[in-house]
């Protein structure tokens, strides 16, 4: 008997608001910011790359340039992609969060 694998794709997963929100915060509590930009990256890919590059005002080919793993995206093309893909980053005492 044969067995067939295919590469896990995180983005097959992220197929609710819910879902993607316990991963980007999963991933924010790290701490980790290529991790961070590779996050919103598979966030960006799972709801359409053309359509978030469109919202965010930028070109498809930036977009997948700066959320690449080896990418380095500017802070504002952060902010413009969690807007698009239909967030908000907040910030929230560090002794709040504990609580």
């Amino acid at each position: 008997m044969t067995v067939t694998t295919k590469k896990w794709d995180v983005a097959e997963h992220l197929d609710s608001d819910e879902r993607v929100a316990l991963f980007l915060e999963a991933v924010f509590e790290e701490g980790d910011p290529a991790d961070i930009a590779a996050a919103i990256g598979e966030v960006a890919r799972a709801r359409g790359m053309t359509q978030i590059a469109k919202d965010a005002g930028l070109s498809r080919e930036n977009l997948y340039r700066s959320l690449r793993e080896d990418g380095n995206p500017e802070f504002a093309t952060i902010l413009k992609v969690i807007r698009a893909i239909g967030y908000d980053l907040t910030v929230v005492p560090q002794n709040a969060a504990a609580k």
